[in-house]
């Protein structure tokens, strides 16, 4: 434990006794406080260890959270929003203790207009969800965290993933949202035109906000038509320097690719050994290419030519969506693959974004620092879009294995912002990246944000002790 979580409770806060009444009255059975829901949602995929909420509510409707929202301020009770569990930084941890809104019970896809390529969905459906409700109609959802998450979460933390590159992330892809204020107002932003100059921006405003300034209950998104041909790649190299700079003379050269992953030689034995595939053990670029088949093929020509004068080999290539679906699901797997090679480890994992041309920099000498470390750890990342992960595998009870683990995170984000880079490309700040946000933005940034808090939400019930210290 470091001492950022020393601070967190480590034991049950159970609910006012008054309030747990005004609930049961109001949600019944969805409402449950027993230890086996309150545990459950007391966890994400982050190596944070925090006591559950003192109780969980399963929202069905608006009216649900509305009515949440206003017994959690009646009462100044913490309220945090739930979707999938799936956040690597703490987001949905009770770290005042409180209620968990769970929202996934909200999962009707509202409206499709393929005319218009939008659709609104509740809160609580998730990206698979979607695109199984498109297919039929040739549309897709390109947003992909890799988590079957929500697509409310997936605002929450203005999420991205594998099609970043191609396709933009959430802050690109959400035309307007519906949410509860803290008052428990229901309030609408923005709308399905594709544009607009009409006041604050609040919908970009919320994006990103981890559920702390409202809570999420509708998202209008914009939708693409699926692509008329879709080619994988995996090629291997003899270095990741070979591989990372492949990625970015593909980038300059303006190659329309779709997907750009990396993943170093200890995640592939990984990936191996969890997926029982027979990847080549050594650095790895996993691509797609979409577009109309001739296009594909330019892009396929293009790539195999440059990847070729960086020492690329073993090409293989994928063309059916079972052979597609095996690789990108080995991709998708590779924290749960780390996780498994360590038995009863937890990941503290990184998420610094960079400029294109500095990623070279950024990744190779984070990389050198772990090796010299001898902390077990593996590396992917979107590097197409200048982001990559690294994950430090420790032991959750060894105090001086976490410690050298933060160490080498706070040395790669440093040098992420040096670079003119980012702490977080897609994971959001959350519990962990607090400090990090502030020597990234300064002192006037977060009064900045402080305000906008204090403002939208001044008996802070929402998500409290994310992002900054109040």
């Amino acid at each position: 434990m470091n001492a950022e979580q020393a601070n967190f409770p480590r034991a049950g806060n159970p609910l006012n006794t008054d309030l747990l009444a005004a609930l049961q009255a109001r949600f019944g059975t969805q409402l449950s406080c027993g230890s086996a829901i309150c545990e459950q949602h007391g966890r994400d995929e982050s190596a944070f260890s925090i006591a559950p909420p003192g109780a969980v509510v399963f929202a069905e409707s608006k009216a649900d959270v509305q009515d949440a929202v206003r017994l959690a301020r009646q009462y100044r009770t913490p309220l945090i929003p739930f979707g999938a569990g799936s956040s690597l930084e703490g987001h949905v941890l009770a770290v005042q203790g409180g209620i968990s809104l769970d929202l996934g019970r909200m999962k009707q896809v509202l409206a499709i207009h393929p005319e218009d390529l939008t659709a609104t969905v509740q809160a609580g459906v998730t990206r698979k969800q979607l695109n199984e409700a498109l297919k039929s109609l040739g549309l897709f959802f390109p947003i992909d965290p890799g988590a079957d998450a929500t697509l409310g979460g997936m605002c929450a933390t203005r999420a991205s993933g594998t099609n970043a590159v191609r396709y933009g992330t959430m802050r690109d892809n959400v035309l307007a949202l519906e949410l509860v204020s803290a008052q428990g107002e229901i309030v609408h932003t923005g709308t399905r035109a594709r544009k607009s100059s009409a006041g604050y921006d609040l919908t970009r405003l919320m994006l990103g906000s981890e559920g702390t300034l409202g809570v999420i209950t509708e998202v209008t998104v914009k939708l693409y038509p699926l692509p008329e041909a879709v080619l994988a790649a995996i090629c291997s190299f003899d270095t990741l320097d070979d591989a990372v700079n492949s990625t970015i003379a593909l980038i300059q050269l303006g190659v329309p690719i779709a997907r750009c992953e990396l993943l170093d030689v200890n995640t592939v034995r990984m990936v191996n050994r969890h997926a029982g595939l027979g990847l080549h053990e050594g650095p790895m670029l996993l691509m797609e290419f979409h577009g109309s088949p001739l296009g594909v093929r330019e892009q396929v020509q293009t790539t195999e030519a440059i990847t070729q004068e960086h020492g690329g080999q073993a090409f293989e290539w994928a063309e059916t969506p079972e052979a597609r679906t095996r690789l990108w699901t080995a991709r998708h797997n590779a924290l749960f693959a780390a996780l498994q090679s360590r038995p009863g480890c937890r990941a503290i994992t990184t998420d610094a974004c960079v400029p294109i041309s500095r990623l070279a920099e950024a990744l190779l000498d984070s990389v050198k620092e772990a090796q010299q470390a001898g902390l077990p750890y593996f590396l992917v990342g979107h590097v197409g879009d200048g982001n990559f992960h690294m994950g430090y595998l420790i032991d959750p009870d060894n105090a001086s294995e976490r410690e050298l683990a933060e160490q080498l995170s706070t040395q790669l984000v440093h040098r992420a912002l040096a670079l003119d880079g980012t702490c977080t490309g897609e994971h959001g700040i959350g519990l962990h990246k607090m400090d990090f946000l502030v020597r990234e933005t300064g002192a006037a940034a977060i009064d900045m944000m402080r305000s906008i808090k204090c403002a939208l939400d001044p008996d802070n019930i929402l998500n409290p002790g994310k992002i900054f210290r109040r």
